[in-house]
């Protein structure tokens, strides 16, 4: 990325107060209340809902960074990161997996221990009901919907934005900052939402595409609903 500056790619303050906006404003009151609280109406039951939401959400983020970052400036999804990466990139891939599901497991039983848990309403209604359809579904929504969707915004538009501006350490922590907080109010995981945001930032800097933090994100958060289901 060192060749790009926020001049090139066309991107002033005008790129991120809009998707800023979008995040949170935006999402959370008309997708995460009123849409969502439309499709548990319909359905009567928190998985549907919840993952009809994501996929709405999933959209949103998309075409907002596709409209508002790309098209404007007459760019194309390279610029979010959207390359193949060397081959030589996986060693390092599996290496990341592996630190963040280790460093996750441990987090989590600190959290148990010190009885800091919570769950989300869409992982009760999964524990609630286990079947074939059930499983799918929570496991499309977030091993392959979610990964997709947040590392194109966060880490393709959000991390590069911020570290163009600021460099990479900057970039780094304000990207993870932010995708910290968009996943309260499960306080309890908080810390590892924090960690990944700056593992899926940092193959994105070394690999100079968002394709390793996918597959990454995808596994992890996998391994996370086959945990759900046993535990």
């Amino acid at each position: 990325m060192n060749e790009f500056t926020l001049k090139s790619m066309g991107w002033s303050w005008k790129e991120l107060i809009l998707l800023l906006l979008l995040t949170f404003v935006f999402v959370p009151i008309i997708i995460e209340h009123l849409v969502h609280d439309a499709f548990l109406n319909l359905f009567t039951n928190e998985l549907y809902a919840g993952t009809l939401t994501g996929f709405i959400m999933a959209i949103v983020f998309t075409t907002g960074t596709f409209f508002i970052a790309l098209k404007l400036n007459n760019l194309t999804w390279r610029a979010v990161g959207l390359t193949p990466f060397s081959k030589s990139y996986w060693k390092s891939l599996v290496f990341w997996t592996f630190v963040l599901v280790v460093t996750s497991v441990v987090v989590v039983i600190l959290m148990e221990m010190i009885g800091w848990t919570s769950g989300t309403s869409k992982t009760e209604s999964l524990q609630s009901n286990v079947n074939f359809w059930t499983v799918l579904i929570g496991f499309v929504s977030a091993a392959i919907i979610s990964p997709v969707y947040e590392e194109i915004f966060y880490r393709g538009f959000l991390y590069k934005w911020f570290r163009l501006k600021w460099g990479v350490p900057i970039g780094i922590l304000l990207s993870s900052f932010i995708f910290m907080l968009v996943h309260i109010p499960t306080y309890n995981t908080l810390p590892i939402n924090f960690l990944s945001g700056v593992i899926f930032s940092w193959t994105y800097e070394k690999s100079g595409s968002i394709y390793p933090g996918m597959i990454i994100h995808g596994i992890f958060n996998g391994i996370a609903v086959l945990l759900t289901i046993i535990g």
